[in-house]
């Protein structure tokens, strides 16, 4: 369970927590950078991202072996030490840049940064360095909202006992979208969405997700998005959305992509 303790954002907007992809970040225009700013106009805007294509590259490079699990990367410590250079050091800053050269005022955390995010270790035999995130830091959270900052948020944290873990970042977007109870949780990727026989699939729910999964619809990177969205569904947020990487994520008015909704029915695709 999730705890965190706050006060409460002053200005009174919802709020959007949108996980940037790792594969996309290379892609993004000045279009998507504008897009987020006009967000802000409606919503209190957090953003959570990965950076696995540059951890990967890295690895590469020093011969740093990278296996991973049902989606999730095995981190050992050699490992770690490159996750953390990319996404604190590289991935992190970079986003920071171009969103201020938007005029977006962004600030880049890591979970590390005032305790952000608390973790404990899912499996530290299996996985190594991964955890989970037990507590989320709301009080700094809405006081960087209420100032009107965007944060910038990279997927680290520490466990009880002071030590570093990485934390797949889809998990960690929903962790804080349902520690702040945000009205939505955005998962920006390089495909338009839960695609089915080649063909996007607009709307779907709970159970449907569940069969996909089994089924084998849903497979690789997709499903911890997907397991991410189940965590925060029933949790005061009514819908996760899965969007491509345009050049806005809004077209239109409105965001394009797989919408995620509770639901017991089985639905026709």
């Amino acid at each position: 369970m999730i705890t965190s303790k706050s006060m409460q954002v002053t200005e009174h907007k919802p709020v959007i927590v949108v996980k940037l992809g790792g594969s996309i970040l290379s892609e993004l225009s000045s279009l998507f950078y504008k897009s987020i700013k006009d967000l802000q106009k409606h919503y209190h805007v957090i953003l959570v991202h990965g950076g696995g294509p540059d951890i990967t590259a890295t690895l590469n490079v020093f011969g740093i072996e990278s296996t991973f699990i049902n989606g999730q990367r095995k981190t050992t410590k050699d490992v770690f030490g490159i996750a953390e250079q990319i996404l604190k050091g590289k991935v992190n800053s970079l986003l920071v840049h171009q969103l201020n050269r938007e005029g977006v005022r962004a600030i880049g955390l890591s979970g590390y940064d005032a305790h952000l995010l608390k973790a404990s270790f899912i499996d530290k035999e299996s996985l190594g360095f991964v955890g989970k995130i037990e507590e989320v830091n709301l009080t700094l959270l809405h006081n960087l909202l209420s100032l009107h900052y965007l944060p910038v948020i990279a997927p680290l944290a520490t466990t009880g006992e002071g030590e570093r873990v990485n934390v797949n970042a889809d998990l960690a977007a929903a962790a804080v979208a349902q520690a702040l109870k945000a009205e939505k949780l955005v998962f920006v990727t390089d495909v338009a969405g839960i695609l089915k026989d080649g063909e996007l699939v607009s709307r779907v729910t709970i159970d449907v997700i569940q069969h996909y999964i089994e089924s084998g619809v849903i497979y690789g990177g997709m499903i911890p998005k997907v397991q991410a969205a189940l965590s925060v569904l029933n949790k005061h947020i009514n819908e996760v959305m899965i969007v491509g990487c345009q050049d806005s994520i809004i077209q239109d008015g409105e965001m394009i992509g797989t919408r995620i909704t509770e639901g017991k029915e089985v639905q026709a695709i």
